[in-house]
């Protein structure tokens, strides 16, 4: 059974649940610059994952340069199986469940896509496939901090991200971009490693630093983020994932393919202490109520985070409500979150002058169905027409102080 472009197993929409069905963590692996060794790192951790029991997928979400399929020596079959549902089956390497591009066609018919088109085939390589049950999907990202990054960031609740860097400052600071976007949409970031680190010569023993030294560690302590390991310049690394078969399976006691080894028990460890209680996602319609987001006020702290919600809800029909992990309570007038919006209609985005006239905006404007965007913002459609409004939850927050329509009393 062939696999179609359709449009009807929508991926990976936030409404859907909190991750895709069955999938417990979903982590991207990203680097910001392209030549860091960020699909091998992607690979060789997915593969030491599996390797302790764990049942793992891996998306090969560089849709222009696929090259997941060859490191876990998958061949092109003529495109993968598809199930009577329509989605397709993954391949399987090393004990590792795969979807790339380069499983839908051969090395020479590349993918000449625009970016919705991008967008398309991502979500359908995600979530148009039979992962069955996993512990962890990894996303390798292509490089920047783009479409595939923001499709993925808004679409899904990922777990974390792991940044690849190398210790050179080009690559360092380039990896800073990447990581801040991950921060911008709420996502974790897990810890940060460094490839490509200390050389160590197979002749004399004698340690070269090519690309510097220390750099992805220093870059974690002025972050405060995890530094989860440095995976040494080997030609075994290379050697491996070109013959399908990498380091972690070709040459288990060597050092890089410990420090993989290391790198995952410590992601492994990470993800299973997180306890932070997150909103579960919703699609909520505002006249009827139904589909009503939780109110989570046991687990407020006074320490906790001004702007991650535990709660929001209709106060009365003209007054949403939301409730912050720092306790806070806050109203706000449906037309004032509507005259609000900052999208390209309303905001001119390169001035930030305001397009929208607020006469314009009638006084009993209300939201149709509000509708969570991963793990940072919500969307609204509105009974004037406008649904293209992205509220982040920081722009929330600020607007509360803005507009002062902060309450204290439970809702």
């Amino acid at each position: 059974m062939s696999i179609t472009l359709t449009n009807k197993a929508a991926p990976v929409s936030a409404a859907t649940g909190d991750k895709l069905p069955g999938i417990h963590d979903i982590i991207a692996v990203a680097s910001g610059k392209g030549g860091v060794g960020k699909s091998t790192v992607a690979v060789n951790l997915a593969i030491a994952l599996a390797g302790r029991g764990l049942r793992v997928g891996l998306v090969d979400a560089d849709v222009h340069g696929p090259s997941v399929p060859g490191m876990l020596g998958i061949q092109f079959a003529g495109g993968p199986l598809g199930t009577e549902d329509g989605r397709m089956v993954p391949g399987e390497g090393h004990g590792v469940k795969a979807v790339s591009m380069g499983l839908l066609s051969d090395d020479d018919n590349p993918a000449i896509l625009r970016g919705p088109m991008v967008s398309k085939y991502l979500q359908m390589l995600v979530g148009q496939v039979a992962w069955g049950q996993l512990d962890y999907l990894i996303l390798d990202l292509p490089p920047g901090t783009g479409d595939t990054q923001l499709t993925l960031a808004q679409s899904l609740r990922l777990s974390g991200a792991v940044i690849v860097t190398t210790p050179q400052d080009v690559s360092l600071k380039i990896a800073r971009r990447g990581l801040r976007m991950f921060e911008t949409v709420n996502v974790p970031i897990l810890g940060i490693v460094e490839n490509m680190s200390t050389f160590t010569c197979p002749h004399c023993s004698a340690d070269t630093d090519v690309f510097g030294s220390g750099g992805g560690e220093q870059m974690s302590a002025d972050l405060d983020v995890a530094f989860l390991g440095a995976i040494p310049l080997d030609a075994d690394i290379v050697l491996g994932g070109d013959g399908g078969s990498p380091i972690v399976i070709d040459r288990p006691e060597s050092v890089a393919a410990k420090s993989y080894q290391r790198i995952a028990e410590r992601l492994h460890t990470q993800l299973q202490g997180i306890g932070h209680v997150e909103l579960p996602s919703f699609s909520w319609t505002w006249d009827s109520d139904a589909g009503s987001p939780q109110w989570l006020d046991e687990h407020t702290d006074a320490s906790g985070s001004p702007t991650v919600p535990l709660g929001f809800a209709r106060h009365d029909p003209r007054t949403l409500a939301m409730l912050w992990e720092d306790g806070r309570i806050d109203q706000l007038d449906v037309r004032d979150l509507r005259l609000a919006c900052r999208c390209a209609f309303c905001v001119e985005e390169t001035s930030g002058r305001p397009l929208l006239d607020p006469s314009s905006i009638s006084a009993d404007v209300s939201p149709r169905v509000i509708t969570t965007v991963g793990n940072y913002a919500f969307t609204l459609n509105w009974s004037d027409g406008h649904s293209t409004g992205i509220y982040s939850f920081e722009y929330l927050r600020l607007l509360a102080d803005r507009i002062g329509a902060r309450v204290v009393e439970d809702v």
